[in-house]
């Protein structure tokens, strides 16, 4: 394990850490902007780990499923709102 896997772990803890008020709060950020952050972090995630990252690597695609997660839920709560819409 080399100080920039640690580093790089330790940076991405702060980001999960930092996730977690918009993980259980109300207000969620756009969809699109979810998704791509997500999926842009789960390539790092991936490029880390080719690299022996293993720590960064992990630490990164957790970041990456709270971004899936506040996807999911904004996904899920326009849906319901839709489903609430009176009919006309």
């Amino acid at each position: 394990m080399t100080w920039q896997d640690i580093i790089f772990g330790i940076g991405q803890w702060i980001f999960v850490i930092a996730l977690v008020p918009s993980v259980l709060g109300k207000d969620k950020p756009a969809l699109a902007s979810s998704v791509l952050t997500g999926t842009v972090l789960a390539v790092f995630a991936v490029t880390y780990v080719t690299l022996s990252l293993w720590t960064a690597g992990v630490s990164t695609l957790l970041v990456a499923g709270m971004w899936y997660t506040l996807a999911i839920q904004k996904y899920l709560a326009g849906k319901k709102s839709k489903d609430e819409r009176p009919s006309s």
